[in-house]
C-alpha cells in the first residue's frame, strides 16, 4: 500500500479533526501516512488556499489526498468540497442528522469545542494541571488533596497519565516513583501509607521497559535487563502485599490508561469531555 497524504482541516486548532481522523486511520494497518494539519481556516480566502494546497499535493503524488474536516461554516465547507480529494466532513456526517433528530438547527458557531465556554470546567482543568505538575515524581507530596496517586518504577507512564487526567478530566493526580530503597524495604513508603485508598499501580512488560530506558540511558545499569526485571518484580510484589490495584501499560495509549484507571478506581471526573 502506497503512501497517502492526509489533511486535517479546521477553523480552530485542528485538535478534533486530528483526534477523530487518526482514530479512523489506525484501523488500516500498513498504511503510510503523511499528515498535514491546516488550522484556523476561518475565511473564504483561507479555504481557497487550503484547497490549492490539497490539490497540489494530489498532483505531486499522483493520488488524491484524504481530508478530515471540522469546518463549521457552510460557505467554507462548500469551498473545501470542491477540492480534488476525498473529503470527510465531520460536521455534515454528524451535525446534520442531529439537527433532523432534534428538530433544531445548530448554532454553526466556531470555537465551541475548545473555547472557554465553561469557565468552571476550564478552571478545574487548570487547577488540576498545576497540581499534577507540582506533585510530579514524588515532589511536594500534597497527597491530602489528591484524587489519585499513581505509583510505579521509573518510565512506566506515570507523569503523562497524570497530566492527561488533569487536563482532560480535572483529576488531581499525583505520582510517586518507587526507588530502589523503597523496593528493597518491601514496604510502602511512609509518605503513601496513610493514603492507600488513593494509590494505583502502573507496571509494564520487562522487555518494553528495558527498551524505553535504553533509549534514555543506553548501556547503563538503569537500563539493564537484570535491573529492569528486579524492579518490576519487586514493585508487583509490593502491589500484591498491599492489595494495590494496578494496570499493565505495555500496550496502552495514554488515553486508554487514563480511562482504565478511572474505571477501575471509580474516581469521578470533575470535567466531562
Amino acid at each position: 500500500m502506497g503512501r497517502r497524504t492526509v489533511f486535517f482541516v479546521s477553523d480552530q486548532t485542528g485538535v478534533t479533526a486530528e483526534t477523530m481522523g487518526h482514530t479512523l486511520l489506525t484501523q488500516f494497518e500498513g498504511l503510510q501516512i503523511r499528515a498535514e494539519t491546516l488550522p484556523f481556516v476561518s475565511s473564504p480566502d483561507k479555504a481557497e488556499e487550503a484547497v490549492a494546497r490539497i490539490n497540489r499535493a494530489g498532483r505531486d503524488e499522483g493520488v488524491r489526498p484524504v481530508v478530515f474536516s471540522t469546518l463549521v461554516q457552510d460557505d467554507l465547507r462548500a469551498i473545501l468540497a470542491q477540492s480534488e480529494a476525498l473529503v470527510l466532513d465531520f460536521f455534515d456526517a454528524f451535525v446534520g442528522p442531529l439537527e433532523q433528530e432534534f428538530g433544531v438547527r445548530s448554532t454553526h458557531r466556531t470555537g465551541r469545542a475548545h473555547g472557554i465556554t465553561d469557565l468552571v470546567s476550564y478552571t478545574a482543568r487548570i487547577n488540576a494541571t498545576n497540581y499534577a505538575l507540582s506533585n510530579d515524581d514524588g515532589s511536594n507530596r500534597d497527597y491530602e488533596h489528591a484524587d489519585l496517586i499513581l505509583v510505579g518504577v521509573s518510565r512506566v507512564g506515570k507523569t503523562p497519565t497524570c497530566l492527561y487526567m488533569a487536563l482532560h478530566y480535572g483529576i488531581f493526580a499525583a505520582n510517586y516513583p518507587l526507588t530502589e530503597e523503597d523496593l528493597e524495604s518491601d514496604r510502602l513508603p511512609a509518605a503513601l501509607d496513610k493514603h492507600r485508598r488513593k494509590i494505583f499501580g502502573l507496571t509494564i512488560k520487562a522487555d518494553r521497559l528495558q527498551q524505553i530506558r535504553h533509549e534514555r540511558r543506553p548501556d547503563s545499569t538503569y537500563s539493564s535487563v537484570k535491573q529492569v526485571q528486579y524492579e518490576l518484580r519487586s514493585a508487583q510484589a509490593l502491589f500484591a502485599k498491599y492489595a494495590i490495584p494496578s494496570l499493565d501499560t505495555t500496550e496502552c495509549s495514554i488515553e486508554e490508561m487514563a480511562s482504565r484507571i478511572l474505571a477501575k478506581t471509580g474516581v469521578e471526573r470533575r470535567v466531562r469531555t
